[in-house]
């Protein structure tokens, strides 16, 4: 009997017909998904996808720093690209060049299993039917019209509208529409407040109350603000916190340009919103389905279906190294093994209604349990001033709070806009009690120079430090200061 690692080694040219034949098992299985468009492409153009989150998209100085960041921790073998898909309709998945045909086998399966996921997940379906099923052929229409702005204006004034644009591109307002109305009038039609009012003065309570010392002048106060407001009501008429919609919308000297490049990508952030809200789970579906797929694909070779599972393994295991526990949750592993032990214990129609439903927080919240985390070794830890990391809690509330606390809000602090002055001046409010944490105050003063840049008026933020003292940030007149470090955006799957 031969050996399977001795037989002869797939063929790049056998791919077409595994990945036909993979499809076809996958629909055979109960998965749904819009048509697939597979492409190889070289190992550079993967790096750039992953760090622009699109093939072509707006250029800023910005993503080439993300650049050498991917790079530095490639060479240190701390990343490795097998994939990046879009969902859409149709979908589109980039495999790179030099995976080897069972690799990407693995890796047909594994975007197959991202692709029904986008077709079942309520968010995704939500949101994609906002940004539209086509993002790639929108961000490279917006990628024209920024170069021709960059011809128009130069480089210096556009770079200044994406600086501020992309450092709050995750403050957008994921509850409300992406395409939304201009503050309107009161919800309250204005014949029923004016009956309202005037029933108040005819009841008889109001008047003696009216008569009271002191109230006279208070209510005459209160009536002078009510008719300056109705002269000019109150903008926003409650917290905003979609800064890039309210920035577009209210920049008082904005052109038609600059705000066309805040709209862009503010709806490449609700593009992406579902990548990031639900990555534990939508990673982890994927992860069940390519390792299903594989198993029951009884037509692949041997030496092919060892290599592809050995490919699964290094995908889902725990650790960042052999013998070495992880610090950070590997969403891989722990989607994988949360689908499995929702799929062993509540069968697979219950888990296509959670994959329906849920997000990332009601995934961890619901679905994990004491009995996977034990046996999965989950823990809390906390590290010390002097580099000592000690385990905090085994607690399942804390575990999870712990998983899922950089996922709130997009990753972004919770700020809003609360007044629009007279002048034009911008307030901007943190609700650290909301968020739970102070603001790092040299980055809020970097992005704040940046806004106050594109708003053309001041600004001022109230927020609180690490330690949960109070603190105002006014925008700063004499200079912009250096930028902030950039952030990685989420990798589209």
């Amino acid at each position: 009997m031969t050996r399977p690692d001795t037989l002869p080694a797939p063929k790049p040219a056998d791919l077409g017909n595994y990945a036909a034949r993979i499809e076809a098992l996958a629909r055979q299985l109960g998965l749904e998904f819009a048509p697939v468009e597979f492409e190889l492409v070289p190992d550079s153009f993967m790096a750039e996808i992953a760090i622009y989150g699109l093939p072509v998209r707006m250029r800023h100085w910005s993503f080439g720093v993300r650049y050498i960041h991917q790079l530095v921790h490639q060479k240190m073998g701390n990343s490795h690209m097998f994939e990046v898909m879009f969902p859409g309709d149709p979908c589109h998945a980039y495999m790179a060049e030099h995976n080897s045909v069972a690799e990407n086998t693995l890796v047909t399966a594994h975007v197959l299993g991202h692709a029904d996921f986008a077709s079942r997940n309520a968010l995704f379906l939500r949101f994609g039917a906002m940004a539209g099923q086509r993002i790639l052929e929108q961000s490279a229409a917006r990628a024209q019209r920024l170069e021709m702005a960059l011809q128009r204006h130069g480089q210096e004034q556009v770079e200044a509208v994406l600086d501020a644009a992309l450092a709050l591109e995750q403050h957008v307002d994921v509850h409300a529409e992406l395409h939304r109305p201009p503050y309107g009038a009161p919800s309250e039609p204005a014949g029923v407040a004016g009956q309202q009012d005037r029933t108040s003065v005819d009841d008889p309570f109001a008047q003696r109350y009216r008569r009271l010392p002191g109230e006279a002048a208070a209510l005459a106060a209160h009536d002078a603000a009510r008719a300056r407001l109705a002269q000019r009501p109150l903008v926003p008429p409650q917290p905003e916190y979609d800064l890039l919609w309210f920035i577009a919308q209210h920049g008082p000297e904005l052109a038609d340009w600059e705000r066309d490049i805040f709209l862009a990508v503010r709806e490449e952030s609700f593009y992406f919103y579902p990548v990031y809200a639900c990555q534990i789970m939508n990673e982890g579906w994927a992860s069940y389905w390519h390792a299903r797929l594989l198993r029951e694909a009884n037509f692949l070779p041997p030496a092919l279906y060892l290599s592809a599972i050995k490919s699964h393994s290094d995908v889902v295991r725990p650790y960042a190294t052999e013998h070495q526990l992880a610090l950070a949750v590997n969403p891989y592993h722990l989607g994988f093994c949360m689908w499995e032990h929702i799929i062993e214990r509540e069968g697979l129609a219950r888990a296509r209604q959670i994959c329906r439903d849920d997000d990332d927080c009601s995934f961890i919240r619901n679905y994990l349990d004491g009995e996977l985390a034990d046996r999965l070794g989950l823990f809390v830890h906390e590290s010390r001033r002097d580099g000592e990391t000690r385990l905090a809690s085994r607690d399942l509330r804390a575990i999870r709070e712990a998983i899922l606390a950089p996922k709130y809000n997009y990753g972004a602090p919770c700020i809003a806009v609360t007044l629009l002055n007279d002048d034009g001046s911008l307030v901007l409010r943190h609700d650290h009690q909301r968020d739970g944490r102070g603001l790092d105050l040299e980055r809020a003063e970097q992005v704040l120079a940046y806004i106050a840049r594109v708003w053309r008026r001041p600004v001022t933020l109230h927020t609180s430090d690490f330690r949960g003292t109070p603190r105002i940030l006014r925008s700063k007149t004499d200079g912009v200061p250096e930028p902030p470090a950039p952030t990685t955006p989420p990798t589209p799957h």
